[in-house]
């Protein structure tokens, strides 16, 4: 798997990906801010260019890498792909109107395509197949493949599979590609508007040296504390994490620095990657930036919210999220520390680079403060990025260490382009799924399906939404995952009484954890590479460490308390909000406990079980009795009073 992870990694190949990284950085920056194009000539030209790098730049299989006659076949690929986005292009942008067929541009013939239309976009849809094979690997372009066999053979489908009166080859072809329900709707919208304007502001924050700052900030702040190298990664990569919103990306940056140093201080390889893994895969559910997930949500959420209200409502969980890695680091580290090297060596392992980065730390604080206020003040996202993007490079010029040479610019375009690859081609390919649930009402008729089984439990079908999530996000960025799962299920749970936000975020979660969730977690892949580790042993520790991510979704569907909002969706009050951190924060406590095995001392089998129990039933829902206008869970009482026997007896026998 590692090996068929590495073979579909872009491979840079020096002016194709400056040209071509350039160009499409600079298309994004001017028709985001300053639009002149046509809406669907805006995003063909978009996923044109990068389709264009992504077989440019991934070899169609690994052993094929080199070979004259395969680098010929990439070659007619991309002018293939020029031939059928540009038409696309053409067709919709009024500037090329003497070339419209029929005098109507392809918008205004719907219903009505033309042979060439059909062909063009038949051969389009193959090339977004190959495309995501090439970048993604097989899961997605056969679950698009799926779709458009269900889209045709309608009439002949069984009845659990939701039969339709089926579609011709020219509508699904019109569907998907040719209009703006599918490849060119809403997917790809969210990948041009908001995305990629983010990936290109982390990759100048890393050329000006922000990177580098994050790990010496986290390193002063753990200096000597114990486990100090692990918890430093952890911090990294969440702050790292929440400018990219890729753990994949996150973990390649971050773990390359933090890995080694976690080694050095007496972690197992696969110990060290499972850290750095878990704390990349989070980044992108902490605010206030949170990646890419809060710009979707401002498109999908219905009623619609505004950026402020997803950012609050992600707060908590994300700290309850990164405290408990915390906590798990450091009872591990005391668990171990017999095993592990010295607290002088540990401490040795922590201490700052010797790099002066004050500056570096200029530029990061100065660019989050412009992006925060900017979005405070009521711009829109991409016009804040682009605001915070321009601090980045002036600050940076500022200083002769950080200053950005003509070089470093197109590098920076170049970086941010091939980071951006499987996205494109993922946002294509996502687009044929919603094209084809849009024809057929697949999307109402599911509901219809979920909501008799959660009138009977709730519970269970949320159990199967989580399940859902975690295996279409087997390979898939987990933005990939959440626009997918927020079409073909988000109504579900707006129609079981769960708060709109609620909802979207337990979505969200779940597709980020998908990233650390074996057989296929691509964040431990990546970091088990960089650790020199078993791939299997450093998922299933990923896993272990992000565990607590697998149960803050439930809880904030049931206590929405947590998401600082009531029942209604309205905002809670400040009691109930407090009681709600306040037991969950005790169940976060617990349950890392009982994971390290540590709390005051080394905890027994039977005190690890107590541990976990207690917290177990800390962040469970049941009933409740009204004390003081606040409900109190009689489940909470009972884990309060369990944790509190095991952090007595864990206290009385500390050595």
């Amino acid at each position: 798997m590692q090996a068929d992870a590495e073979a579909r990694a872009p491979r840079p190949s020096g002016r194709v990906v400056v040209v071509l990284g350039t160009a499409i950085c600079l298309l994004t920056l001017i028709e985001v801010n300053y639009p002149r194009l046509a809406p669907p000539a805006q995003l063909a030209l978009f996923a044109l260019l990068g389709l264009v790098l992504c077989f440019l730049t991934v070899p169609a299989h690994k052993s094929l890498q080199g070979k004259t006659w395969a680098r010929m076949l990439d070659l007619g690929l991309a002018a293939l792909t020029v031939v059928c986005f540009g038409y696309v292009f053409t067709q919709n942008e009024p500037l090329f109107d003497n070339l419209w067929i029929g005098g109507q541009s392809l918008g205004n013939r719907a219903g009505s395509e033309s042979g060439l239309d059909t062909s063009i976009g038949l051969l389009g849809l193959i090339l977004i197949l190959e495309a995501a094979r090439r970048s993604l690997g097989w899961a997605l372009p056969i679950l698009a493949g799926v779709f458009l066999a269900y889209g045709y053979l309608g009439p002949h489908l069984p009845g659990w599979l939701f039969p339709h009166r089926g579609y011709s080859v020219e509508r699904l072809v019109a569907q998907t590609f040719l209009h703006s329900q599918g490849v060119f709707g809403i997917a790809m919208t969210v990948m041009f508007t908001y995305v990629f304007l983010f990936v290109v502001f982390g990759a100048f924050l890393q050329a000006t040296g922000g990177t580098r700052f994050i790990i010496e900030f986290a390193s002063r702040i753990f200096r000597g504390s114990p486990g100090g190298p692990a918890k430093v990664a952890v911090v990294s990569c969440g702050m790292m994490g929440s400018l990219s919103g890729s753990a994949v990306a996150t973990c390649a940056v971050v773990g390359t620095l933090t890995i080694p140093t976690m080694r050095a201080a007496g972690f197992r390889p696969q110990v060290a990657g499972g850290i750095a893994a878990a704390a990349s895969s989070g980044g992108a559910l902490m605010p206030p930036v949170m990646g890419a997930g809060a710009y979707m949500m401002l498109e999908i959420v219905q009623p619609p919210v505004t950026y402020l209200e997803i950012i609050r409502a992600a707060l908590l969980p994300a700290i309850l999220y990164y405290s408990s890695l915390l906590l798990i680091v450091h009872f591990t580290a005391r668990r171990l520390v017999g095993e592990m090297a010295t607290e002088a060596q540990a401490d040795e392992t922590t201490q700052p680079s010797g790099i002066p980065v004050r500056w570096e730390g200029m530029i990061f604080g100065g660019a989050l403060m412009v992006l925060i206020v900017s979005l405070l003040l009521g711009n829109t996202p991409f016009r804040a990025v682009t605001m915070a993007l321009g601090i980045v490079v002036m600050l940076g010029m500022m200083n002769e260490r950080t200053r950005l040479r003509t070089s470093d610019f197109f590098a920076a375009f170049g970086r941010a382009a091939v980071d951006m690859l499987p996205l494109i081609a993922a946002a294509a390919c996502v687009g044929v799924v919603i094209g084809v649930v849009t024809l057929t009402g697949v999307g109402t008729r599911l509901p219809a399906t979920i909501i008799p089984l959660a009138e009977q439990s709730l519970l269970l079908a949320l159990m199967l939404i989580m399940a859902s999530s975690i295996v279409l996000g087997m390979g898939l960025p987990s933005a990939v995952v959440y626009l997918l799962l927020a079409t073909l299920i988000g109504p579900v749970l707006g129609d079981l009484g769960v708060v709109p936000l609620a909802a979207h975020l337990f979505i969200f979660y779940f597709g980020m954890m998908s990233m650390v969730t074996p057989p296929v977690a691509l964040a431990a892949y990546v970091a088990a590479s960089i650790a020199g580790a078993n791939i299997m042993q450093t998922s299933w520790h990923a896993f272990r460490f992000a565990l607590v991510g697998f149960t803050l979704p439930y809880i904030f569907v049931f206590r929405p308390e947590l998401l600082m909002l009531s029942a209604d969706g309205n905002t809670a009050s400040i009691g109930a909000i407090a009681y709600a951190t306040t037991i969950a924060a005790l169940g976060v406590f617990g349950f890392a406990a009982g994971l390290a095995g540590f709390m005051f001392n080394k905890l027994s089998a039977a005190g690890r079980a107590l541990s976990i129990v207690a917290a177990a039933l800390l962040l469970a829902p049941g009933q409740g009795v009204e004390v003081f206008g606040t409900r109190i869970l009689v489940l909470d009482f009972a884990g309060v009073v369990l944790l509190g026997v095991v952090v007595a007896m864990s206290w009385k026998s500390r050595g």
